[in-house]
C-alpha cells in the first residue's frame, strides 16, 4: 500500500503500516434520516488523499458500513485503505448468526475481505467465552484461512483488570480501547496499553477527545492556558499529540465530520511522533488536567490501593464517574458509570457497599470512601440507571 510522505505511519498487525490518524466512521453528518453521503464522501476522500489508511466502522453504526462501501467503490479506493469493522457479539446467539452478520457486513462494505475485524464492545471475559461456546475460534480460523479476515481483535469498555483478563483470553492481533489524557488510569488505561504493548498487540485508540469533551467542555482556565502556549496547537491537537507521543499506539481514531476538522487533524498527524513532547508540553497538559480536576468532587487518583472491594464495588470507576458530572453533565456521567460498573457479570455499583471500611484503611489520600460511595449511588443510580441495569440482566443473564 502506497504511503503518503505527509502522514506518519506506525506498525499495525502483520507488518501493516497504519496511519497515525484513523477515520472513525460513526459520526458522519446525517441528513433526512440517513447519512449525507456526498458530504461524507468529500471528507473521507480528503482524509484518504491526505494519507489516512485506516477506516473504522461497525455493524450497529446506522448506515455507516453501507456509506463507507459506497464511497470506496465509486472512488476505486478499497485498495488504498485497511477496513476495520466489528461483530456485534452482544446480538449473536448462534454460529449461523456469526456468519450471517459477517456476510451482511461484506455486502454493505462492497468488499470480499475485512482487514481488521473486531469483537465489538467486549466488557468481560464471559462475552468471549460465550462466543467460544458458539465456535468462534473455529470460525475465525476458517475466515483467516480463506482470506476473508486478515487480523482479529476486540474493542473494549470496562475496567483495567477485566481488560487484562480479556487480553490474555485469546491470541489477539490488535485491540481497541478508550484512552486519553483524562482516562490515563481508567478503563483499560495506561496499564492496559502497556500490557498490550508487552504482548506485541497493536492498540487502536478511540475517544481520544472523550467524544469532543476535551475540546468543547474545557473550563475557561484550560482554554486560556492552551491559547497562550507558543506551540499554537488547538485543544484537539494537544490531546492527539499526547497520544501520538506514546509507543504501543498504532492508530488514533477521529470521528471527523467537516473538512476543516479533517485538514486540521491531517496537519497534526503529519508532525506527530513518539517521544517528541517536551517537559514543558507535559506541564501544559498537567495544567489542563488540573483545571479539569478543579471541577472534581472527590480527589481519587485511580491508584487502586482500595481494591479489591469485598463486595465487588469498583471504587475508582465510581469516583471517576462522580467527577464527570461537573464536566460532562449528569447523563454522560451516568452512561459511563453504567458501562463500567453495570455491564458486567458481577456488577461493581456503589450501592453494593456495606460500609466495612477496608478500602479507607488502604487509601493513600485518606478519602472518606464510604461517604462518597453513598453520594455516587444517590447521584448516578437513578431510576433510569436501575431500569437499564435490570433490562440488561434479563437480556444478558451471563
Amino acid at each position: 500500500m502506497e504511503l503518503n510522505p505527509k502522514m506518519q505511519y506506525r506498525p499495525g498487525a502483520g507488518g501493516d503500516m497504519l496511519s497515525a490518524l484513523g477515520y472513525g466512521c460513526m459520526r458522519f453528518t446525517r441528513k433526512g434520516g440517513g447519512i449525507d453521503i456526498d458530504k461524507a464522501e468529500r471528507e473521507l476522500m480528503a482524509a484518504i488523499d491526505g494519507g489516512v489508511n485506516y477506516l473504522d466502522t461497525a455493524y450497529i453504526y446506522p448506515g455507516s458500513e453501507a456509506a463507507v462501501g459506497q464511497i470506496l467503490e465509486r472512488n476505486h479506493a478499497r485498495d488504498r485503505v485497511y477496513l476495520a469493522t466489528k461483530l456485534p457479539q452482544y446480538l449473536i446467539k448462534s454460529r449461523a448468526g456469526i456468519e450471517k452478520t459477517f456476510q451482511e457486513e461484506l455486502s454493505r462494505l462492497r468488499t470480499d475481505h475485512i482487514d481488521y475485524y473486531l469483537m465489538h464492545m467486549i466488557t468481560d471475559a464471559g462475552s468471549w467465552r460465550k462466543l467460544e461456546a458458539l465456535g468462534i475460534r473455529e470460525w475465525i480460523a476458517e475466515k483467516k484461512a480463506s482470506g476473508q479476515i486478515r487480523h482479529i481483535g476486540f474493542s473494549f469498555h470496562g475496567s483495567t483488570d477485566i481488560f487484562l483478563e480479556v487480553l490474555n483470553a485469546y491470541d489477539w492481533e490488535f485491540c481497541q480501547i478508550q484512552y486519553n489524557y483524562m482516562d490515563e488510569h481508567s478503563q483499560a488505561g495506561r496499564r492496559g496499553l502497556e500490557a498490550a504493548r508487552a504482548k506485541g498487540v497493536p492498540v487502536i485508540i478511540m475517544e481520544p477527545l472523550r467524544g469532543g469533551r476535551l475540546v468543547n467542555l474545557l473550563p475557561k482556565e484550560a482554554r486560556e492556558r492552551i491559547e497562550a502556549n507558543p506551540r499554537g496547537w488547538s485543544a484537539a491537537e494537544w490531546a492527539f499529540q499526547w497520544l501520538w507521543d506514546q509507543p504501543g499506539i498504532a492508530v488514533t481514531l477521529s470521528g471527523m465530520n467537516s473538512l476543516p476538522m479533517v485538514e486540521e487533524n491531517l496537519r497534526a498527524a503529519g508532525r506527530s511522533g513518539m517521544g517528541t513532547l517536551t517537559p514543558e508540553d507535559f506541564a501544559l497538559i498537567e495544567g489542563v488536567k488540573a483545571d479539569l480536576n478543579g471541577k472534581i468532587r472527590v480527589g481519587c487518583t485511580g491508584c487502586g490501593y482500595c481494591m479489591p472491594c469485598p463486595q465487588g464495588v469498583d471504587i475508582p470507576a465510581s469516583f471517576r464517574c462522580l467527577n464527570e458530572i461537573e464536566i460532562e453533565g449528569k447523563f454522560g456521567a451516568m452512561k459511563e458509570y453504567w458501562q463500567v460498573t453495570a455491564v458486567r457479570k458481577n456488577p461493581g455499583t456503589a450501592s453494593r457497599c456495606v460500609g466495612c471500611g477496608k478500602c479507607e484503611r488502604h487509601c493513600p489520600q485518606s478519602l472518606p470512601i464510604r461517604e462518597k460511595l453513598k453520594e455516587v449511588s444517590k447521584e448516578l443510580e437513578t431510576p433510569i440507571f436501575r431500569l437499564a441495569s435490570g433490562v440488561l440482566r434479563l437480556w444478558k443473564p451471563w
